[in-house]
């Protein structure tokens, strides 16, 4: 009850809070499907600000928000950073989706399924069939390992502790160089994903050829998709474990750059 009456009576910090919960959770690949009900999202984004609000360090904003609950009309630019915040974060999880997504799009290509395309839900566009099935992979593995909390318990109350939109008008090269240093990370990423099947493919690639300029009459041509296709799920279910370890490599590596970039921007080492 004295946590709810605080609330009602600092409204507009509470509303700095809830305004980043929500654009994390509208930006977020589960939580930003159109299946999802926008009142599920806006009630899920209160209760993650109901919890985040107590530990909050508000004497950023004290300049601009006075003690009556009167604030001025830089509290809307703030408002808009505070948005801008989560979606930034949102964003870099999309970049970490991106990564096995775009691993599956190049070994689909490589394969012979480039054009078997549907609606990926998570994604929400058109997506090769491989690289559906390695973001379901992707995102099982990450609610399986509880990145999940991780993110909202642990990222999400690191970000309120250290990045305002006072320091984020401040930072806003090492954010920048940020992203692009994960969009770069991205390819690399997938290539790494997507190497063992499309290293086997390319040799396959080149046997065909040969055999078929030393024998013309074998048709060989016409015979290379559907072994390409079966060598590809061959060597998928072989690398598979392997590559489950990889996932996890990439989700703990990229959270922790993330948790380095606020610690940088909040001052620390």
């Amino acid at each position: 009850m004295a946590m709810l009456n605080s609330i009602l009576f600092r409204a507009p910090l509470f509303l700095l809070v809830y305004v980043r919960c929500f654009a994390l959770i509208m930006t977020l690949p589960l939580f930003s499907m159109r299946s999802v009900s926008r009142v599920a999202k806006v009630a899920f984004a209160g209760y993650i600000a109901f919890f985040c609000f107590g530990t909050m360090d508000f004497s950023p904003y004290a300049p601009y928000i006075s003690e009556d609950g009167v604030f001025s009309l830089l509290y809307i630019l703030i408002l808009i950073g505070e948005a801008a915040i989560g979606v930034i974060t949102g964003f870099f999880v999309i970049i970490i989706f991106a990564t096995f997504s775009s691993a599956g799009q190049f070994i689909a290509f490589q394969m012979g399924f480039g054009a078997a395309s549907a609606y990926d839900a998570l994604s929400q566009v058109e997506n090769p069939l491989m690289g559906q099935f390695f973001n379901l992979v992707a995102m099982l593995v990450f609610m399986q390992n509880h990145w999940f909390q991780k993110l909202f318990v642990g990222a999400l109350r690191t970000s309120f502790s250290s990045l305002n939109s006072v320091s984020l008008a401040t930072a806003r090269e090492g954010v920048i160089q940020f992203l692009l240093s994960g969009l770069s990370s991205l390819f690399a990423n997938a290539l790494v994903i997507a190497l063992p099947v499309m290293g086997t493919l390319f040799l396959i690639t080149v046997c065909t050829g040969l055999l078929t300029k030393a024998a013309p009459q074998m048709n060989l041509l016409s015979e290379g998709f559907p072994v390409m296709i079966l060598v590809a799920f061959y060597v998928l279910a072989v690398v598979v474990p392997d590559l489950l370890n990889f996932f996890l490599a990439v989700f703990r590596d990229s959270f922790g750059e993330l948790q380095r970039l606020f610690t940088r921007i909040s001052g620390g080492i």
